[in-house]
């Protein structure tokens, strides 16, 4: 990102360069690991490496409760991915899954 003086105030230009492409997988699983479900879908428009990475079974995994029911760790199987569970669970069961970010 360049940085572009005009006057008093400082405009930040963007560039083509997409810093977080360059980043390895590793460092943007670890960046997103660390946030909220909320902030990981916010994150996920900000670059096709977070949207990528965001998809992940891995990281929404670490965002569902630890005591799941038998009967919905059953039918987890119907739903495309532990993403689709997670905000189903948060419709129907734990909303406050979204409003802290955190295991309930």
């Amino acid at each position: 990102m360049g940085l572009k003086e005009t006057g008093e105030a400082c405009k930040f230009r963007v560039s083509d360069t997409n810093y977080f492409s360059s980043l390895p997988e590793e460092c943007i699983f670890l960046i997103l690991s660390k946030t909220s479900p909320r902030d990981l879908c916010r994150l996920s428009v900000v670059s096709s490496a977070f949207r990528s990475a965001s998809e992940s079974d891995v990281l929404w995994e670490n965002f569902l409760p630890l005591d799941l029911p038998e009967t919905t760790v059953s039918i987890s199987s119907l739903f495309a991915s532990k993403k689709d569970l997670f905000f189903h669970l948060c419709r129907h069961h734990y909303p406050a899954l979204v409003d802290y970010g955190s295991k309930v």
